[in-house]
């Protein structure tokens, strides 16, 4: 059994980098936040399978931690890119009425 965590520990961290990749190449920063997503998912797993290796609980509370900063950046995000989504909408309203 320790052997299949410590494989799926090593195929989740290249998942996460191939998320790193993604975050580099871009081209939109809705794929850079999905990219982001993707590394906070792998890493939350990597660390539950670290926990159930090396029955440490602590790692279970840290995995929560990065579960909930995850949850706030992703509700970050959205709500920024929705007031500049709107703000530019306005604006292209506005100079058409010029």
């Amino acid at each position: 059994m320790t052997t299949l965590y410590l494989v799926a520990a090593a195929l989740l961290l290249v998942n996460a980098s191939v998320g790193a990749w993604r975050i580099r190449q871009g081209p939109t920063s809705a794929d850079r936040m999905l990219a982001a997503e993707l590394i906070s998912t792998s890493t939350i797993a990597v660390l539950l399978l670290l926990s159930a290796l090396a029955d440490n609980p602590a790692l279970v509370d840290v995995a929560l931690l990065f579960a909930m900063l995850a949850a706030i950046a992703t509700a970050n995000f959205v709500t920024r890119t929705w007031t500049l989504l709107r703000q530019d909408h306005h604006s292209r309203e506005e100079a058409g009425h010029d």
